[in-house]
């Protein structure tokens, strides 16, 4: 897909990843849609590169249906979904405390895999009723997960899980789509220099870095961003999962 004058919405828009993919999708031509929790870094964003930031609680239906709403409202119907909104919250099943509490497992599976589906129900529902494009194409949807997904350290099962998830239903539900003409594919990335990341020591961010085969380094949310645009606009690319790490295969601990 050609991203001129196409509308786009990314979800996490306001910071990390969504935000590095709203900026590219913006100087590709599109007119984009920052949904985020944190509607200052949305707005902000937003005016930078000129699109709209929205609030949304991806976990939540209402909420997400007032947002695709609004976006439809400024730009149109969406043609790309590009689903960045998600939490890397860390817990043991047998912690200090005991075994980790339900609500906390339950919160990331709701933000990280809900959330994704709930945001992909409502895009692929929009981009169904417009009209095709070339070979029949009408939007395209690209999720992200996360190397987790298959080398989940300890403490990671609650984010392993809702990474695992977005994986899982990736296929299924191209194969659903396709005779819509809308694409599905899912990001995983590795180590990225991210908010997530940026809240640990140093030390152990140069530490992280260090562990990627090459290059030893963090990754960059513009490499994130410009694989996401590639997937975009490549259109035999659907109903897959690529990794995005550097070669990175992360250790028990």
């Amino acid at each position: 897909m050609n991203l001129n004058g196409h509308a786009a919405v990314v979800t996490g828009g306001g910071s990390g990843l969504g935000a590095a993919t709203a900026s590219l999708l913006a100087e590709r031509g599109c007119k984009v849609a920052l949904i985020d929790i944190n509607e200052a870094a949305a707005k902000a964003h937003a005016a930078a590169i000129g699109g709209i930031g929205i609030r949304c609680d991806v976990s939540d239906a209402e909420s997400a249906e007032t947002a695709m709403t609004a976006a439809r409202d400024a730009h149109g119907p969406a043609r790309v979904l590009v689903n960045c909104a998600g939490i890397g919250t860390a817990g043991r099943v047998i912690g200090r405390d005991g075994p980790l509490k339900l609500e906390a497992f339950e919160r990331v599976i709701r933000i990280n895999l809900i959330g994704t589906f709930n945001m992909i129900r409502l895009a692929a529902a929009e981009m169904s009723a417009l009209d095709p494009l070339e070979d029949g194409e009408r939007g395209v949807i690209v999720n992200t997960a996360s190397i987790a997904a298959f080398d989940g350290q300890v403490g990671q099962a609650a984010y392993a899980a809702s990474k695992g998830g977005v994986v899982g239903m990736t296929l299924p539900i191209a194969r659903e789509l396709a005779r819509n003409g809308v694409r599905v594919m899912t990001i995983a990335p590795g180590v990225f220099h991210t908010p997530m990341v940026d809240g640990l020591p140093s030390e152990v961010r140069q530490s992280l870095g260090d562990g990627v085969p090459f290059p030893r380094r963090l990754g960059l949310p513009a490499e994130y961003a410009a694989l996401a645009a590639h997937i975009i606009g490549n259109r035999f690319l659907n109903g897959e999962v690529i990794r995005l790490d550097g070669a990175l295969r992360m250790a028990p601990r």
